[in-house]
């Protein structure tokens, strides 16, 4: 499994939405940097970054399209 970084957020609510709608798509994703996201307030100094694994980054990618 190697990770790849799909998309960065400025609030971790927002980067927790994209990972469950992925989830209930049955992909596996992951926060990184949330916790200094949250040091800092969520104000957006330190981007949430939601990763996936490289063989599902098309696939997760299309989803989050189909969101907005």
């Amino acid at each position: 499994m190697s990770l790849v970084e799909l998309a960065r957020f400025p609030t971790r609510v927002e980067a927790d939405l994209a990972r469950l709608a992925l989830a209930n798509e049955g992909i596996a994703a992951f926060l990184m940097d949330d916790g200094m996201n949250n040091v800092f307030g969520g104000g957006g100094l330190v981007a949430v970054r939601l990763m996936v694994d490289d063989s599902e980054a098309d696939e997760a990618a299309a989803i989050l399209r189909e969101g907005d």
